[in-house]
């Protein structure tokens, strides 16, 4: 069952935030007739979803927007890490959204805590520290989304939505610099800096960087093969490369990585 919560504020309200024209952003109840159809989870089943953050305001108003949309059910708050876990443990859900700092402990630990018992589950960090760091080690846990919370006003339906349907959700000036750094110094540069050696297996051809690359913008395997004029099976031929080269299982650990090794 949905909760039911009273003309919940956007997060628009919350941080003040307004359009170009000074008006404030218009609160995005109906995203289904907008959304594209590659954004619709499984057809005829909401997708399952737990919120864990200590600040009451900002859990109410996440709330908000996800309850907003038919095709989310918020299964379950909570307040503190302690509470989290038992949450964790005793839902099913489909995405845990979570804060980093929990008072009484960390959302990495959640993010740990969940893959051992809910592994199918996709994890979404929400934060208010916009660092490469710590988006990287959320990835290399497992999560499959980083959002600071004052630039995603208005969108968590949408980054719930992304993630379960193949993709992956970034705040967009953290995934610009996510970029820049997979894009740095080459595996050339790597190899000469004792991070690897010429023979080894995890060297990506160039069309797998570029693939690597929209993968770390969020974009689905549809999104990735109309981008390059190829077929969804070709370029999932590519993410299955991707994955052995790097040794890892998930889109997130492919691109946590490739920046880690400075491969792209």
């Amino acid at each position: 069952m949905k909760s039911s919560l009273q003309t919940p504020p956007t997060t628009a309200d919350v941080f003040g935030l307004t359009s170009s024209n000074g008006q404030p952003y218009e609160t995005r109840h109906n995203l289904a007739s907008v959304w594209p159809d590659f954004l619709t989870f499984e057809p005829g089943r909401m997708v399952r979803v737990v919120l864990i953050d200590d600040d009451p305001h900002i859990r109410r108003v996440i709330a908000g927007e996800l309850t907003s949309d038919l095709r989310i059910d918020l299964v379950g708050q909570a307040e503190c890490a302690r509470s989290g876990k038992r949450l964790v443990s005793s839902a099913e859900f489909d995405v845990m959204i979570v804060d980093l700092n929990l008072g009484d402990g960390s959302g990495f630990e959640l993010i740990e805590h969940m893959k051992r018992v809910r592994n199918h589950a996709e994890a979404i960090v929400i934060s208010v520290m916009d660092d490469e760091q710590r988006a990287i080690r959320a990835f290399e846990l497992g999560a499959t989304g980083y959002l600071v919370k004052n630039a995603w006003f208005g969108s968590f339906p949408q980054a719930v939505l992304q993630v379960c349907s193949g993709g992956a959700s970034i705040t967009p000036n953290l995934a610009r610099r996510l970029l820049q750094r997979l894009g740095a110094p080459s595996a050339a540069a790597s190899v000469a800096a004792g991070e690897g050696t010429a023979g080894e297996s995890h060297v990506l051809s160039e069309r797998e960087r570029e693939v690597l690359k929209q993968v770390a913008l969020g974009h689905t395997s549809p999104e990735i093969a109309e981008h390059f004029g190829l077929s969804v099976q070709t370029v999932n031929t590519h993410i299955r490369n991707i994955y052995r080269k790097l040794r890892v299982r998930s889109r997130a650990q492919a691109v946590s990585q490739a920046s880690h090794r400075r491969l792209i």
